[in-house]
This record gives C-alpha cells, sequence and structure tokens, in this order.
C-alpha cells in the first residue's frame, strides 16, 4: 500500500515540476537561504512547538534536499530509490499510529521553510493534513514601510494574542477587524475554544469560497471571510453549516471580488460629474418606480443635531418632491435591532434608504445584500462596499476657513479643538483647521481634545483650563439634556460663549441633488458598469457645505473668509499643499502640490502646530467605540506588537 501512495504522489510531482518548467518558473522549492542571510536566521525568534498550517509549509532552509521535491512538497525521485523507501516508511508510519515527531522550521513572512522533516512534510501534504506539529524560528523582516511588511507586523501584533497562524490578509487593518469580530480586546488572549471555533469556520468558509471560484481572485479567503463577516456577522459564521456559507457567499460575491482591488472606491466629487449615464446602480429605481423614500436615524431630532439636520433635509424634500416622492423617518434604530427597522421600511414599500449615521453601516450592508431590489446610501466616508453607497461632504474646506478665521482672531496663538469621533474626514478637518490657523497666524499652535474620550464639557474645559478663550467646537448643535452646547467657532468667556463661525452641513440641497438625479432621465439612461464601490464627498462647489458668521466679525475678517469661501466654491482653492510636516517630523509629499482626495480622506497623522493626539480605541466611550468600528481611521485602532 505504500508504494501505490508514493506512485500516486510522485505523479503528483512530477506533474507540477514539469508545469513549472513550462511556465518558466522554478520547478524546485524555494530556498530560505537564498534571500535571507543564514546570520540573520540564527538571530531568529525560537517560538517553540507549534501547530502549523501545511499551506503555509512553500520551502526548504537549505539547499541539501532541494532536487528531491516539486515546489508542492511532493516527490520526483524514482521508484526504488533509498528516498523513496524512507518515505514510504514514514507513510506506514502515518497510517498506522500517525506522524508526531515535529519537524523544524524557519517562518518568514508567515511562510514555513523547513530544516529538518522534509519526507514528514510531503507525507503529510499528501494526505491533506490541514495541520502540523513544528518546532518554528521566527526571523523578522527588516521594517521597510512597505505594504506587505506593514501588514506582517500587524499579523505579529495580532499573533501575540490570539497564537492563530492560518488567516492572512491583504490588507491593512484586517487582523484588528477580526479581533473585534470576534469579540476580543486589543490586548485580551484568546483561549484555545477561541482558536478552535475560528479554525472550522475557516474550514468550512474555506470550502465555500473554493466552490464558488475564489482561487481566481488575487485577494485571499481570509479578505472574502472578513467580508461576510461584516454582512453577517461572526457568531452567524461560526454556527452557520457549509450550504448556509456557500449561499450566503454567492450573494454577496461582488463584495468579496471587490476586495482584490488596490482602489476599490471610486469617488465622485460633484453633481456636474453625475450628468452621465451610469450615474448610481443599474438597480437604482428610477421614474415611477421610486415613489417611497425612507430616512432611517440612529437617534432621535429631538437629542441629536447631527439628526435634526437629516430631519430637516428631509423635510425639505418632502415639500418640494410634493406628490412625487414621500418620505417616512424611522428614529432611534440604534436602540433596538437596527436590521429590523431596515427591513420594516422595505417592508412599508421604501425603495430607496438613507441611512445617515455610520453606525448603521453594517446593518445597511446586511439589508442591501438580502435586497438587491432596494437602494441603500449609508451617510459615511472611505467604505469599500459595492451593495451600498456612501455619501459625505468635504467639511474640511469649511475648517480651513474656520481656522484662517481664528487665527487672525488670535494674539497669543493659541486654539482649541473639540473633535467628537476619530472617524473618516475628522482628521482632515482637524488638520485643515491647524492650516488656515497657521496660514493667517504663523505662530498658530491647535490643542486638540476628543469629546468621545472627555465628554463635550470635560474637553472644552481641558482648552479653557489653558486660559485659551478661541474654540472650534461640534460641528452640529449637542442637544442632550434639553440644550444646545458649545459648536461652531466660538469665544468662551467663562460661561459665556459667543458663536463667531460655524460650518454648516447642507443636508437639504444633498438630498435634494441626489433625487433630483434619482428622477431625471440622466438615471434612465443606459447604465455603464462600474466594478468599484462609490462614495459621494462633495463639497463647498456643490452648495453641500456653507459656512456662518457672526454680525461681530469684523468686516476685514469677514472679507477674508468671503475671499476663501469664493475660492473653494470654484474650486480654486485647497487647504493641504504639500510639503506637510507632520507631528513626528515626516514631510508628506513634495514641491508646491495638493494632496489627492484618497490621501485627504486616508490622513491618519496630525500636523506639526496641533497639540493632542488620535486617541486609542480603549480610551473611546462606548458610543466612539461602536462608531470607530464601523468607519476608525487606523491608528486609534491599531493593534501594538
Amino acid at each position: 500500500m505504500p508504494e501505490l501512495y508514493y506512485k500516486e504522489a510522485l505523479k503528483l510531482g512530477q506533474k507540477e515540476y514539469r508545469a513549472r518548467a513550462a511556465k518558466g518558473q522554478s520547478p524546485c522549492l524555494p530556498v530560505l537561504d537564498d534571500f535571507i542571510a543564514p546570520e540573520r536566521s540564527a538571530a531568529g525568534i525560537d517560538l517553540g512547538v507549534v501547530q502549523i498550517p501545511t499551506a503555509f509549509l512553500v520551502g526548504v532552509k537549505s539547499r541539501s534536499r532541494v532536487n528531491a521535491f516539486a515546489p508542492n512538497f511532493m516527490p520526483i525521485l524514482e521508484e526504488k530509490t533509498e528516498f523513496a523507501m524512507k518515505w514510504e516508511s514514514l507513510c506506514q508510519a502515518h497510517l498506522s499510529e500517525g506522524i508526531r515527531d515535529p519537524v523544524k522550521v524557519y517562518e518568514y513572512m508567515n511562510r514555513f521553510y523547513v530544516e529538518e522533516g522534509n519526507k514528514r512534510v510531503s507525507v503529510l501534504k499528501f494526505f491533506d493534513a490541514v495541520t502540523i506539529p513544528a518546532h518554528v524560528i521566527r526571523v523578522l523582516p527588516e521594517r521597510n514601510g512597505e505594504k506587505e511588511t506593514e501588514i506582517y507586523y500587524e499579523f505579529l501584533a495580532f499573533y501575540k494574542y490570539s497564537k492563530v497562524n492560518f488567516i492572512e490578509f491583504s490588507k491593512k487593518g484586517s487582523y484588528l477587524a477580526l479581533q473585534q469580530a470576534v469579540g476580543k480586546k486589543n490586548d485580551e488572549p484568546w483561549t484555545e475554544d477561541e482558536r478552535r471555533h475560528l479554525s472550522a469556520a475557516c474550514h468550512y468558509f474555506g470550502k465555500a469560497y473554493a466552490a464558488l471560484g475564489g482561487e481566481k481572485l488575487s485577494s485571499t479567503p481570509g479578505d472574502a471571510m472578513l467580508s461576510y463577516i461584516k454582512v453577517y456577522g461572526y457568531p452567524a459564521l461560526c454556527s452557520a453549516g457549509l450550504g448556509e456559507i456557500k449561499k450566503n457567499l454567492g450573494k454577496m460575491w461582488e463584495e468579496v471580488a471587490l476586495q482584490q482591488e488596490e482602489a476599490p472606491i471610486e469617488l465622485k466629487l460633484s453633481p456636474s460629474e453625475e450628468k452621465k449615464p451610469g450615474l448610481l446602480s443599474s438597480v437604482i429605481p428610477s421614474g415611477p418606480a421610486l415613489r417611497r423614500v425612507a430616512f432611517i436615524y440612529d437617534k432621535s431630532p429631538a437629542n441629536s443635531g447631527w439628526v435634526l439636520g437629516h430631519e430637516l433635509g428631509r423635510q425639505h424634500v418632502q415639500r418640494v418632491f410634493a406628490g412625487k416622492i414621500e418620505t417616512t423617518a424611522y428614529p432611534d434604530a440604534m436602540e433596538g435591532d437596527a436590521l429590523a427597522v431596515l427591513e420594516q421600511a422595505i417592508a412599508d414599500g421604501n425603495t430607496l434608504l438613507f441611512t445617515t449615521s455610520p453606525r448603521l453601516l453594517k446593518a445597511s450592508l446586511r439589508t442591501a445584500v438580502e435586497h438587491p431590489e432596494v437602494v441603500i446610501m449609508n451617510c459615511s466616508l472611505n467604505k469599500s462596499h459595492r451593495y451600498i453607497r456612501s455619501y459625505y461632504a468635504r467639511m474640511y474646506e469649511a475648517k480651513f476657513i474656520i481656522g484662517a478665521i481664528a487665527g487672525s482672531l488670535s494674539e497669543s496663538g493659541q486654539l482649541g479643538y473639540i473633535c467628537d469621533y476619530p472617524i473618516f474626514g475628522q482628521i482632515a478637518g482637524i488638520n485643515a483647521f491647524a492650516l488656515g490657523a497657521q496660514m493667517t497666524n504663523p505662530r498658530a499652535q491647535v490643542y486638540l481634545e476628543w469629546s468621545s474620550v472627555k465628554g463635550v464639557e470635560g474637553a472644552t474645559r481641558a482648552i479653557t483650563d489653558r486660559g485659551i478663550h478661541l474654540v472650534s467646537s461640534q460641528d452640529t448643535a449637542q442637544l442632550a439634556r434639553g440644550r444646545r452646547s458649545s459648536f461652531g467657532l466660538s469665544r468662551l468667556e467663562g460661561e459665556k460663549q459667543l458663536l463667531l463661525a460655524n460650518p454648516v452641513w447642507r443636508w437639504d440641497v444633498y438630498y435634494e441633488e441626489i433625487l433630483r438625479r434619482m428622477l431625471s432621465k440622466t438615471v434612465k439612461a443606459e447604465y455603464e458598469s462600474s466594478s468599484k464601490a462609490l462614495n459621494y464627498y462633495w463639497g463647498m462647489s456643490a452648495g453641500v457645505v456653507d459656512l456662518e458668521y457672526s454680525d461681530t466679525l469684523a468686516s476685514g475678517t469677514r472679507r477674508l473668509a468671503d475671499f476663501l469661501c469664493e475660492n473653494m466654491r470654484r474650486e480654486l482653492g485647497n487647504p493641504f499643499l504639500t510639503p506637510l510636516r507632520t507631528q513626528d517630523g515626516r514631510l508628506i509629499g513634495e514641491g508646491q502640490r495638493t494632496l489627492s482626495l484618497e490621501q485627504i480622506i486616508a490622513m491618519d497623522y496630525l500636523t506639526e502646530n496641533v497639540v493632542g493626539s488620535i486617541p486609542a480605541y480603549g480610551e473611546l466611550s462606548p458610543l466612539g467605540q461602536a462608531t470607530v468600528d464601523m468607519a476608525g481611521v487606523e491608528p486609534a485602532t491599531a493593534l501594538q506588537a
């Protein structure tokens, strides 16, 4: 029997050898010593004996046995050789009692190279063993800032507490996203049961992924599984059988395929770009089909200035489109089951759903996958989801102008800034304010505090205790406890607040423009397909961002603000001219250029004249953590090795 197994393994090895040679590829196993100096390997970290995935066993440490195996670790030496007889002896041992002795391997970038036990690896791979015990020496790569290396160091931070080495991702931040999906804190060790549950989930998911053609994608099975978890949740994945996973995965396959895109998001910067066929999606209802539109709120307009702004926008379009469109508000969706609220909105006949908070993103995505006949637009930024569209406003444009006003009014140059959540778009707002202040006052320093860490009152007090009186606070009024707390750019003197300038989210303009285009002949035109996620990121040029300021401002300051506003509306101004210097002394960009929208959105640093930092995940309030889970920038959520 072992002889027959060797003959079969030999055929597999020779077939792989010939296929690689025909493609001009090396027909032999990779050798670690060929690209990592032996002295570096000798200085590796001893991890002891651990179970390693056989799929990640890809090569050998040295060239001593490189000519005995094809790249799939199947033998290529003929039958009746001494090598063949030893292989067959190990095969018999595996069949009778199992191979228990660990092999010795070196790990580099989560791939394993065998030093002792090549034939044991070959036998176990032939019998499709999922894992193998191995004494592992880890060789660390030099941290050079390249994407693959940074992802590997995120893996190391994840492995430190999870001891999970059988899942990999191609995008930064994914290991943290998995950690959070499992319900673990960043520095919380995993139990053996938790590792087993993840291993089983990966096994069944991998089978479903392969059955649907996942091997044709350039992204990893881990990328696809994380997308699945974002839609259906980790508990549902663990409890589902292979058939259910395959069925659900088929529904969201476009979402899975999107993960292989290096730039999965297509930004739509103004309504003028949308006057061509293919504005949104072929599933968007046009003409008579668009009759009922739902506005889903995470809170109530009575206790949230953010929600109130969207509700006023809803009331505006209800008046404008009277007789054509009926709108319905669904408040407090996060007080219960948000998914049930969206399902109810669909049952009520709504064919377009605006979900107005990043906190509603998860429920929005799940609903969109289950109801492809309905259009869902979520108010968030930088989300690469194929089945929903996101929309947001370039508020950093107004923040830059407010910063310029604040800098011109400050004699000391010390200014305050209170931000709510470290999510995409907000970091750009902080930096834009700081750069605007620096433009009119080269000595300007911006002291940053977070309301999601200390609360609005605590953050305000931390700034005013420094003797700072000019403060840029929340973008919308806080209505909790029946009163409006500080917002906009204000001068604070004790209990007195003088509002000087305030950024305005023009949701009435935004919603009217979106709905007009959905009803227009443009949307009815022939659909031009897009494989990317669409993010609508309109600004002052589209009229969806505005600036109000007090009559108490001096005429010269008002003229400055008017001049900057007009330049923004004409798209002649950009706050982010390079080079920019960060807090840690790095230079962003070269020469007199402007950052791209993608670079602005993805900002995870603060400029040199900001005093403060992006908070760690554990510092945030529960609401802050929930918001960051959906739309947070990486430093606020980073795992630490």
